[in-house]
């Protein structure tokens, strides 16, 4: 099972992200990873870790094997439209754009093209990720298990239908975002009750990680996990109560639901574009 020679079209946030990930878990040598974008500062960052740099989205199509569509939703459509007369069935496409479905890469890419949408998140960067992918139905047997077999070298990574790409988005795809807002506010508390900023921030993070680490290692629900720490009468069941009161859970619902309704949006609007 090979992945042969990764390519990124666009040497953004998400590549960067991928790529590094990838070269920390020497997973893929650097002089098997190319990048092009017209930010010369983006393609700066790959290049000082040893990625080659293509000149231009056509070259990088030309001697890639594994392509990354790592772009902005925006220009996806123009990038695809570029790279389109040089993808063939050699080539394993795999989009990390946002709102763009497996039919609209279908559709913008030659017949039989061998298409893959993913969305990982960006812990990746050290080897603690999340992806969820959906194969199109053009893909070779055993397409899944090679970036399955890329990817899982830096976390999770599970296949999945596209119809819960963008639910999987809004959860683990943001999910950073909304631990990284639960860590400052947690340290937030133990300043207001003293504790020094730098130790309140470790805490708080060490906190998050060895809960999670407990969920994804053991077989009991959080809800189970919750239970053990609440006392009767204790200190943590006043807590819970003052988040219950809070609508602490209400919060990080609606926030997933506001991403994942926003990714919809964006892929009846792409949806539309392409029709018209």
């Amino acid at each position: 099972m090979s992945y042969g020679t990764v390519g990124f079209l666009g040497a953004g946030k998400i590549a960067q992200t991928i790529a590094k990930g990838l070269l920390a878990a020497n997973a893929v040598a650097p002089d098997r990873i190319a990048a092009s974008d017209p930010a010369r500062k983006n393609l700066q960052v790959l290049q000082d870790l040893g990625v080659k740099a293509a000149d231009g989205n056509t070259e990088l199509v030309k001697n890639a094997d594994t392509i990354f569509l790592a772009v902005k939703p925006t220009v996806a459509g123009r990038v695809l439209e570029e790279v389109a007369p040089h993808i063939t069935r050699d080539h394993l496409v795999v989009s990390l754009a946002a709102g763009i479905t497996i039919d609209i890469l279908e559709d913008s890419l030659p017949t039989k093209s061998r298409v893959i949408r993913a969305m990982p998140n960006t812990p990746l960067i050290i080897q603690q990720g999340a992806t969820i992918f959906a194969c199109g139905k053009n893909t070779k047997e055993g397409d899944g298990k090679i970036l399955q077999s890329l990817l899982s070298q830096l976390g999770l990574c599970i296949e999945g239908d596209e119809t819960v790409i963008d639910a999987a988005m809004a959860l683990s795809g943001c999910g950073p975002a909304y631990a990284y807002v639960a860590i400052d506010a947690l340290a937030d508390g133990g300043v207001k009750m003293g504790l020094p900023r730098d130790v309140a921030i470790k805490l708080s993070a060490q906190a998050l990680l060895g809960s999670a680490t407990m969920v994804l290692g053991g077989n009991k629900h959080p809800s189970q996990l919750k239970d053990e720490v609440c006392s009767p009468g204790g200190t943590a069941i006043d807590a819970i109560h003052e988040l219950e009161k809070g609508g602490f859970r209400h919060c990080l619902i609606e926030a997933v639901e506001a991403a994942c309704l926003k990714a919809r949006k964006l892929n009846a609007l792409l949806q539309f574009q392409k029709k018209n």
